[in-house]
């Protein structure tokens, strides 16, 4: 039995069995090239002599090589620890603040820097979690909510108000449905039916605006049995909320198809929404001018490993039937990087993002991408070639 490249590559190669158990370890040199630009040939020359780095954040298959050592920071030792977002941003905005480079959930992040001066950090256009986010609307099947439209007046409940995803949610509810968040009547749950980990809700995700009618739920209530009890008319949440999850007989999707809802939001926007980002500590980046390059081409060498096993093994070793053809509709969709990272193709998310926050009254002024983001790291770019379909 052999293993054909189809994709449009010079050579196809055919393999063996035994080569092709092999592929995992190779893919790097068939999935394309990628470069960084935008440093200074002075500076990129300047290194450092194990320079120790304590790093945090999630386990993702993007990320993951960089966590179990395939790929190193130049210059740097490493110390990565698997933390939840909300230890994150409790660590960094008002904890110990004992990372050095770590992912951090953008909204509270932009929260922190206009709204209490936060300046001990600064972002790097690492992207480490993006998340289309029409799938995160739950409704009562039974309140006559057909459309978005028909959420004027209704009852909205959430675990985090100002929270990144949420953030996201009524910005795009406005831009392509004209639904402002004062429309909605919005009930904050004391609980999370979805926390894995301690479940802290650090300050900048539930900040109240005025003008908008909000209200606290009931004690020992979660944002599921708000839903599920009838209290409220629908959730917007990051995960899917226990009682769907559980199949409660009229808790349903707004979106039921939201793979084609989100598929056509990108095709009219080009926005691929961003909840976290990379923040790397000002003190260090300052001392080690270096350094804010040799992070960011890290993460971009890590996802490009992820994305050499997705075009050339994943089809085989993950369970998914029809793996190789979503990467491949993917990636016609939204380009073969379609997990960017750098500024300039995110230039328009980022700025979506902010008009969003000052617009529902989070920030108290709209923030611009040059005063968050740390200045060594605005002019990166990562030059990404892949060709060639997935061979499954």
């Amino acid at each position: 039995m052999t293993y054909k490249n189809t994709g449009k590559q010079k050579g196809n190669h055919v393999y063996s069995r035994r080569e092709f158990i092999k592929v995992g370890a190779f893919t790097g040199a068939t999935a394309g090239a990628l470069s960084i630009s935008g440093l200074a040939p002075a500076q990129a020359a300047v290194k450092s002599k194990g320079l120790s780095l304590s790093m945090a954040g999630y386990n993702f298959d993007r990320t993951r090589a960089l966590i179990d050592g395939r790929v190193k920071i130049e210059g740097c030792d490493t110390q990565f620890q698997e933390i939840g977002i909300g230890d994150i941003n409790t660590n960094l905005f008002s904890g110990p603040q004992t990372l050095d480079v770590t992912e951090i959930g953008l909204h509270p992040f932009m929260l922190a820097y206009a709204n209490d001066g936060f300046r001990d950090y600064s972002l790097l256009p690492i992207f480490p979690l993006r998340m289309f986010r029409h799938k995160s609307v739950f409704i009562r099947t039974d309140r006559n909510i057909n459309k978005p439209e028909d959420l004027r007046g209704k009852k909205i409940t959430t675990a985090g108000y100002s929270s990144t995803s949420l953030t996201w949610i009524r910005g795009i509810f406005q831009d392509e449905y004209g639904l402002k968040p004062e429309d909605m009547k919005w009930v904050v749950s004391q609980k999370d039916s979805s926390a894995k980990d301690s479940g802290k809700v650090s300050k900048q995700e539930n900040i109240f605006p005025e003008g908008v009618p909000i209200s606290k739920g009931p004690e020992g209530k979660d944002e599921s049995d708000l839903l599920a009890d009838g209290d409220v008319d629908a959730t917007f949440h990051a995960a899917e909320p226990r009682a769907y999850i559980e199949g409660h007989p009229k808790v349903a999707r707004l979106f039921p198809d939201y793979r084609s809802t989100e598929r056509a939001y990108f095709s009219k926007t080009g926005i691929f929404p961003i909840m976290h980002a990379v923040a790397i500590k000002k003190t260090l980046a300052k001392q080690n001018p270096w350094l804010v390059a040799a992070v960011f081409k890290a993460y971009s060498q890590a996802k490009r490993l992820d994305f050499a096993y997705m075009a050339n093994a994943a089809w085989a070793y993950g369970s998914l039937p029809w793996f190789g053809q979503e990467f491949d509709e993917t990636r016609a969709l939204m380009g073969d990087n379609y997990y960017s990272y750098g500024i300039k193709p995110n230039r328009k998310a980022l700025e979506s993002l902010f008009r969003y926050s000052h617009q529902q009254g989070l920030c108290r002024r709209q923030l611009t991408i040059a005063e968050v983001f740390e200045p060594a790291s605005l002019g990166l770019v990562e030059s990404f070639q892949q060709g060639g379909k997935n061979r499954g």
